[in-house]
């Protein structure tokens, strides 16, 4: 026999209620439409969240259709990379560069290793310059955020910090998109 809610729990759960919205329109199977979507999807990941304009979009990035969350590499792929089971297939050294430089070259880089058929890349921020914390490692707090960007989610499917092998917090691996014939 089940129990009946009193007052005070039919209360607390129509409150809660209130601030609900359903995950998927009612009526559509899994979420899905014909109809295109009204607004841009938030998209969310290691840089927090934000809304891609089309503006910002480059024009082959539209054919992938909506931009998915980027996504942690797994554990196995991740102890693969740092024991050296799996190839790191190519390396980018960000030293030096000013964040204007290293933006466009880790771009450049990482459209270059899509291109190659790269699978998995090592980009190197460093732990930035000696210094009081909070001025420490700009390109180290950026390319994260960077990675999750419009113009690079066309390439980058996740990242995550490397071993210390390859430079521990001072470095990424990042995981590619396959290149689009």
């Amino acid at each position: 026999m089940k129990r009946r809610l009193t007052e005070e729990e039919r209360r607390l759960w129509s409150g809660a209620m209130r601030s609900v919205r359903p995950l998927r329109p009612s009526g559509t199977a899994h979420g899905l439409s014909d109809s295109p979507p009204t607004s841009a999807p938030t998209i969310t990941g290691h840089e927090g969240a934000y809304k891609p304009s089309e503006a910002s979009r480059p024009e082959h990035a539209g054919r992938a259709g909506p931009a998915l969350p980027l996504a942690p590499l797994a554990r196995r792929e991740r102890q693969r990379l740092s024991r050296g089971r799996s190839a790191i297939d190519a390396r980018m050294d960000l030293h030096g560069l000013t964040q204007a430089q290293a933006h466009r070259a880790l771009l450049n880089f990482l459209r270059r290793a899509q291109g190659e058929g790269a699978r998995f890349v090592l980009v190197i921020t460093g732990t930035g310059a000696r210094g009081s914390e909070d001025e420490r490692g700009v390109l180290r707090r950026q390319v994260p955020q960077w990675l999750g960007l419009p113009e690079f989610r066309p390439y980058v499917v996740g990242f995550e910090s490397a071993h210390a092998a390859h430079g521990g917090a001072g470095a990424l691996y990042v995981r590619l998109r396959r290149a689009r014939a």
